[in-house]
């Protein structure tokens, strides 16, 4: 399967942005999506995964209550709805995919994922 993020820009402290996660290749919904970001100087850090049917995700506890993840397989998109970003959330966001056999949505490290997509940048201004 292949990926491709969009949908990034710079906003202000407060405001909201969706950024799409579309995917090429047959039977997308038999893969997990999860969503990573990556700031300049730290290491990628998982931000929210979501079950191959979106009944299941998970989020970090950073974004938890801010961010949301879901998906439409019909248009083989998962998106991520951010909410009152803060600038700390200023970040190259990523989506990655790994098949999987059931609803889990526990896969919180890189290597979790087989899959990968191009970046995009969201960019906060305070």
């Amino acid at each position: 399967v292949q990926l491709q993020a969009s949908g990034g820009g710079l906003v202000q402290a407060g405001d909201s942005l969706r950024v799409s996660c579309a995917a090429s290749g047959r039977a997308f919904n038999n893969y997990l999506v999860g969503w990573f970001r990556q700031a300049p100087g730290k290491e990628r850090e998982f931000v929210a995964s979501i079950s191959r049917s979106g009944s299941s995700s998970s989020s970090a506890d950073s974004v938890k209550g801010r961010f949301f993840v879901y998906r439409d397989n019909a248009q083989n998109t998962v998106y991520l709805r951010m909410n009152n970003l803060k600038p700390e959330d200023t970040a190259v966001y990523l989506c990655a995919a790994r098949f999987a056999r059931s609803s889990g949505t526990d896969y919180y490290k890189e290597t979790d994922y087989n899959y990968w997509g191009q970046g995009t940048q969201v960019t906060v201004s305070s």
